[in-house]
């Protein structure tokens, strides 16, 4: 109809003009606005975000983004830079914004934290892809020794007949062999299972005891990788930057994405045993929500994302 199509009309004419101001902001008058409050503080805008701003993701955040939209190369690169030459970068950056330690000195060690935050959740990205894309094999004695230990720490009570038995069916793998469930995130999904029931041995069972209940029952294994994968996309996306700039006051390591992992699998069981579901067939529309309750925490500057019960050793 004619009022349709002049409401679209409208709507793509704002979202033009959205573009337009933005790419206007970004290119012009955020440059200028920079340099004028350059000439009244005598402060560059990384100064102004290392003084202003409280440390965690508040700071580091809006240093990553000066940093990303500079003209300059020394800036840009910073980004890029490796754990061993972090100070270097940062005494170019000192020297290109000509940032002197006399009048300013605190700032070097807190812009030093920033950028160890920034390249370091880069670090950590790598790092879980690189788990991920090791495939689990039965060949691997490193590979099955997680996988027993797994079980032990789950089931301390039952002895495991045998390698392939349809027993890995009560910790909640598919089949007769776990290996085929590990496909999508690879070694990641073991070790992820493997440091919840390790660290919060105590924890870990309750969840399976409610994963094992009669009518709520869902599979323990299978949604405990599927958490793995949700895990996975949100720190690829950059989703849990925040998160980690709050939580890790440096550079993040290995143990501090298995310490989220921790979070989602106790947090999701919480969440699946108050929602009630009518059955496991309505598994993917209750992950999708909360999967969007992860991502709205997300969006709070001051998000910590931490399992907070004490460890069940």
């Amino acid at each position: 109809s004619w009022e349709s199509s002049q409401t679209e009309s409208t709507t793509t004419n704002t979202k033009m003009l959205g573009y337009i101001w933005h790419y206007f902001y970004s290119s012009f008058l955020r440059y200028i606005q920079k340099w004028l409050i350059r000439q009244v503080t005598g402060t560059c805008e990384l100064q102004r975000i290392c003084s202003g701003y409280q440390p965690g993701a508040a700071r580091t955040t809006r240093a990553e983004y000066s940093l990303r939209s500079s003209k300059s190369k020394v800036l840009r690169g910073a980004l890029e830079t490796s754990k061993d030459n972090l100070g270097q970068s940062v005494d170019q950056v000192m020297k290109e914004k000509s940032i002197k330690p006399e009048k300013d000195p605190q700032f070097k060690e807190r812009f030093h934290i920033c950028l160890l935050q920034i390249t370091g959740y880069g670090s950590l990205y790598a790092s879980v892809e690189d788990l991920r894309t090791v495939t689990f094999s039965s060949d691997n004695p490193k590979h099955e020794a997680m996988l027993f230990k797994l079980w032990d720490l789950l089931m301390p009570a039952v002895k495991l007949e045998s390698r392939i038995t349809k027993q890995w069916g009560d910790i909640g793998f598919q089949g007769d062999d776990p290996k085929t469930d590990f496909r999508g995130m690879g070694l990641l999904g073991l070790i992820n299972l493997v440091f919840f029931s390790e660290n919060y041995t105590m924890e870990a069972q309750q969840v399976l005891s409610h994963a094992n209940h009669p009518k709520l029952g869902y599979s323990y294994a299978i949604v405990g990788i599927n958490l793995t994968e949700m895990a996975y996309s949100l720190l690829k996306s950059g989703a849990l930057k925040p998160h980690f700039y709050n939580t890790v006051q440096g550079w993040p390591e290995l143990q501090h994405f298995h310490q989220l992992y921790c979070y989602l699998a106790y947090e999701f069981d919480k969440f699946w045993v108050a929602e009630e579901p009518e059955s496991i067939m309505h598994f993917n529309q209750y992950r999708e929500k909360f999967h969007n309750i992860v991502k709205a925490h997300l969006q709070d500057p001051d998000v910590s994302l931490t399992l907070t019960v004490s460890s069940g050793n």
